[in-house]
């Protein structure tokens, strides 16, 4: 059995099981799956954390932005886990920073940052973030220095 070697600075973490598929021709994972990865740790997070509710919220987290830098390739069945932090946050919006690590040996293999912009639900404009996930983001999420 192996031992997770959980990485620093982050509030959250997440494992993110890959599979077979998740190679691509060149036999690592596929972007995509890096993009995966981080959009779901930060959906958990606000589900399940900060209780947004997607079916039942008048706001609503939409992404404006989003990017990836790959430090070193990995392949399944190595998992990622990935840490979630809060950077920049606005009135209406959030920078997620997230660092993809192998689960096997907490090396880093990429950093990612995505740009959530809060909006209502019916007519899709901003709106501040709810007061329940700012309270959650800067209670767990914004990191010292």
């Amino acid at each position: 059995m192996r031992q997770t070697i959980v990485p620093e600075g982050y509030g959250y973490r997440r494992i993110f099981g890959t599979r077979w598929n998740d190679n691509d021709v060149y036999g690592h994972l596929n972007n995509t799956t890096h993009y995966a990865a981080m959009d779901t740790t930060i959906t958990s997070w606000l589900i399940g954390v900060a209780g947004l509710r997607t079916d039942a919220d008048e706001a609503m987290a939409v992404v404006v932005s989003s990017s990836c830098t790959y430090l070193t390739s990995v392949s399944f069945p190595e998992s990622l886990l990935v840490g979630l932090r809060a950077g920049r946050i606005g009135t209406t919006s959030v920078t997620w920073e997230l660092g993809l690590h192998a689960e096997s040996t907490g090396a880093l293999v990429a950093t990612g940052q995505f740009v959530h912009v809060f909006v209502d639900a019916v007519n899709q404009r901003p709106v501040p973030i709810p007061r329940d996930v700012r309270g959650a983001i800067e209670a767990q999420l914004v990191m010292a220095p």
